[in-house]
């Protein structure tokens, strides 16, 4: 009974905050990473569908696809270098502090920059989101939607909120933890 309560919790329910920090990055990648992947590789060819048969009654859709082409493209590149650079130093500390031991200086030099720079980014997705959700009225399709058009825009609403979640466990809780965490060194 216990396991189906655990189980059953919203995200909302879950105190991310006591969890560990490695545990905490393989969630965020397994859990958000793969979302933006598979939702992404979803919602192109809905969006491309959307401006061939809807493009000339609603040209918003032509801004809306480009803008989430580049989201698309942007947060692939920004998901690797958090794969291979930062969650992967970020367990290495773990790790070293779990067994007393010391870390080697990395190549980017402190926890830090890294942070900064996916901070930016995430500040980027930000900002292209407010412009999709303005260019689809807060997701409200037109009276003349088709069932794609609809769920469409469910998916980008769904995107986006998925994205505020991503956002909020790494600049709130992994990356303030993980300086914190480096400056014990």
């Amino acid at each position: 009974r216990e396991l189906e309560e655990v189980a059953s919790r919203k995200s909302e329910d879950i105190d991310f905050n006591a969890w560990p920090l490695d545990l905490l990055a393989d969630y965020v990648e397994k859990t958000h990473h793969r979302y933006v992947e598979e939702k992404s590789a979803m919602l192109i060819p809905f969006l491309n569908k959307l401006c061939k048969v809807h493009g000339d009654r609603h040209p918003e859709l032509f801004e809306i696809n480009k803008l989430f082409l580049e989201s698309a493209n942007d947060l692939a590149a920004h998901m690797k270098k958090e794969e291979l650079i930062l969650f992967p130093f970020i367990k290495k500390m773990v790790k070293a502090k779990s067994k007393g031991e010391t870390i080697d200086r990395p190549h980017f030099g402190t926890v830090e920059n890294p942070v900064a720079m996916m901070k930016e980014e995430h500040e980027a997705e930000g900002d292209r989101f407010v412009k999709i959700s303005e260019l689809t009225n807060g997701y409200q399709f037109p009276d003349d939607a088709c069932g794609t058009y609809q769920v469409t825009f469910r998916m980008l609403e769904d995107f986006e909120n998925d994205l505020h979640k991503h956002i909020h466990l790494e600049n709130n809780i992994l990356f303030p933890k993980a300086i914190e965490l480096e400056r014990t060194f």
